[in-house]
Parts: structure tokens; C-alpha cells; sequence
């Protein structure tokens, strides 16, 4: 399930290894700069770009993914994943399992029966995010990181890059998060080193948090009224607010027209949290008054599926 890996390596951790003078043979399109007076070359290793100064060696920019399997519509797995660290080290000539991770990015691709959009316009709220809709897919900007639901076909496109022969012409939606600041705090942990990526409890605990921060966003216009299960004046009260939403575009619109009328001095500060907090509580309901969307359905599915066996 693993991506895009970010390295850094000390000198200290590699042996005494001098990174100017002898790592330069190994990379291409090597260049040589001056930062704060300081040397630094610059060079690549098959898409993954390198950086070295008189202390440290960093890996960054490239899908470590790609580099070791040929394409990204792949995900590293635990096993592959050690022998991705393996392998670098081995072309590297350094110990790159001692190597720090400074980001990590935990993806899948799923092939869906609809295109990749019906499935932005049902992902809503996810709370200490900020959600932001672009014409290619849906992103939470979150503290120490990013979410993101894409087009990977579109992104490829974009790219100029070809398309496996199992992903033409078919609908791949990708789920990705991307741990890219902070990485110890988020984890808990003194420092995350490039062995913890193959070690199976951090590798578990890397993809329930995958799997649990999906469940966490709020979907919207995920609902279709279910009028056999009505029996009291609080369940229309309910239903009424839910359907509401509905007309209004779903949960995000009607918050954002509370949004636009406390600007114009139409609603209070209190008045709109109210209002808000009652249309996020609606959104929640799992008495039965509602029946689930087939398209959360089936994304619900997928991402259940994708951690169920841990390998």
C-alpha cells in the first residue's frame, strides 16, 4: 500500500560513507550547486530524485513504488516493501533500512463501476480538515498531511504516461494519505526509519489508520428517505431536516448558504453553529430512517476489502 517514500540518510548512519566524493557515480543527471556556500549535488536514480550535501543523502519527489515494481497503479506491500529498501541499498552501496522517513504516502487504486466523480460528490466533511473540491478530485488538507480522492487514469493522462492494460478504459478511483510533516508525533513514536515499513504491527497500524480515516468523512447525499420506517413526530422532524438537505444540494451546500448568511449579519454566531450542528447531526442518523447510496456502498466495500488481508 506504500507509494511515495521520502528519505534521509546521515553520513553517521552510512558507515562514514563520504556522499560527495563517492555517491555521485551512482545517480544521473548529477549536478553540482552552492547553498548557503555549502556544496550540494543534485542527481536521480530511475525517477527518484537525490540530494547530497557533506552530511546527509536525501531521497524525495519519486514514487518508490514506481521505481521498484514499474508504475504506481501497483502499491508496495510489506514484502515488497522490504525488498524496494533492499534494493536501494544494494544499487546505493548504504544502509537505507536506517534511513529516516520524512514522508509516506498510503495508497490504493480501485476500479469502480461509475466514474471517479460520482463518488467525489458523496465525500463530505472530515472533522480537523479542510475540504477542498478540485475539477480532478476531492482533497483534506489535515495538520501533518493531505487526503486524497483522484482520477488515477485522468492523473496519467495528464501525465503523459501509459495506462497498465488491466486499468484501460475502466474507472480507477484512488485513495491516498499522505503523511508529510511530523511523522513521529502522528505515529507516536521517537523516529519512523525505513525497517518500520516492513515491520507488520507498524504496518498494520498504517493501514487501519487508512481504513478508519475514510470511515471518519461525513458522506453526503448519501441517503434516500426510507418512509416505511416512520413512526413518530421526531422521526418526521428528522426526515424533514434530511430532506431539506437534500433539495438544497446535499451537506456541504446548505452549510455553506449558513455560512454565506452569517456574513450578511442574518444569523448570529450561535444561531449559525446551531444550525450547522443540527444539519451534521441529521447527516449521521442510523435509525433506519434513511437507506444507503449503492455508490458509498460500494467504496465502503473496496476500502474494508483492501485491508483485510495484511501482507
Amino acid at each position: 500500500m506504500y507509494d511515495t517514500v521520502n528519505l534521509r540518510l546521515l553520513q553517521s548512519e552510512a558507515g562514514g560513507v563520504d556522499f560527495l566524493a563517492e555517491m555521485p557515480c551512482y545517480l544521473e543527471n548529477v549536478g553540482e550547486h552552492k547553498y548557503n556556500g555549502e556544496i550540494v549535488i543534485t542527481g536521480s536514480l530511475n525517477g527518484l530524485k537525490i540530494s547530497l550535501n557533506s552530511y546527509q543523502m536525501k531521497i524525495k519527489d519519486g514514487s518508490l513504488c514506481k521505481w521498484y515494481l514499474g508504475d504506481n497503479f501497483q502499491t508496495l506491500g510489506r514484502g515488497d516493501t522490504q525488498r524496494a529498501i533492499e534494493s536501494l541499498s544494494d544499487t546505493l552501496h548504504v544502509p537505507m533500512s536506517k534511513a529516516t522517513v520524512t514522508r509516506l504516502d498510503i495508497a490504493q487504486n480501485f476500479i469502480t463501476r461509475h466514474p471517479p466523480e460520482v463518488y467525489f460528490n458523496h465525500l463530505g466533511i472530515l472533522k480537523y480538515a479542510t475540504r477542498l473540491q478540485e475539477p480532478n478530485g476531492i482533497y483534506y488538507t489535515q495538520t501533518g498531511g493531505r487526503l486524497c480522492f483522484y482520477d488515477k487514469n485522468r492523473e496519467q493522462k495528464s501525465n503523459r504516461e501509459p495506462i497498465p492494460k488491466l486499468y484501460e478504459g475502466r474507472n480507477v478511483l484512488r485513495y491516498e494519505q499522505r503523511y508529510t510533516n511530523r511523522l513521529s508525533s502522528q505515529f507516536k513514536v521517537s523516529e519512523v526509519t525505513a525497517s518500520m515499513l516492513y515491520d507488520e504491527t507498524f504496518y498494520i497500524d498504517l493501514l487501519d489508520r487508512w481504513r478508519d480515516t475514510y470511515k471518519a468523512i461525513q458522506k453526503i447525499n448519501d441517503i434516500s428517505l426510507n418512509f416505511q420506517t416512520m413512526k413518530t413526530k421526531q422521526q418526521l422532524y428528522k426526515m424533514g431536516v434530511l430532506s431539506l438537505i437534500k433539495q438544497t444540494g446535499g451537506q456541504l451546500q446548505m452549510i455553506e448558504q449558513i455560512r454565506e448568511a452569517q456574513k450578511r449579519g442574518e444569523l448570529s454566531s450561535k444561531q449559525a453553529f446551531d444550525l450547522r450542528q443540527a444539519i451534521n447531526e441529521a447527516c449521521k442518523i442510523k435509525d433506519g430512517l434513511t437507506v444507503q447510496n449503492e455508490a458509498i456502498q460500494e467504496l465502503d466495500k473496496k476500502v474494508n476489502d483492501a485491508v483485510k488481508y495484511y501482507r
